[in-house]
């Protein structure tokens, strides 16, 4: 399977990134962040990413 970007993954997961930011009790800044690469995702957050876009971290690339 071909790696896709963190955005690429929530795009697929039908999710806007106002959703997941409330899933995660974050900000909707954070989320444009992490998938702009302008400040990291730490693991947890990640594996937490992974498990609501249904996806493995193997399968997402990070900028």
């Amino acid at each position: 399977m071909m790696k896709v970007s963190l955005k690429a993954a929530r795009v697929n997961a039908r999710f806007s990134q106002a959703e997941v930011a409330r899933i995660l009790r974050k900000s909707k800044q954070t989320i444009v962040n992490w998938e702009n690469g302008k400040t990291e995702i730490d693991k947890a957050n990640f594996e937490m990413l992974c498990q609501i876009y249904h996806c493995q971290m193997d399968d997402i690339f990070l900028p």
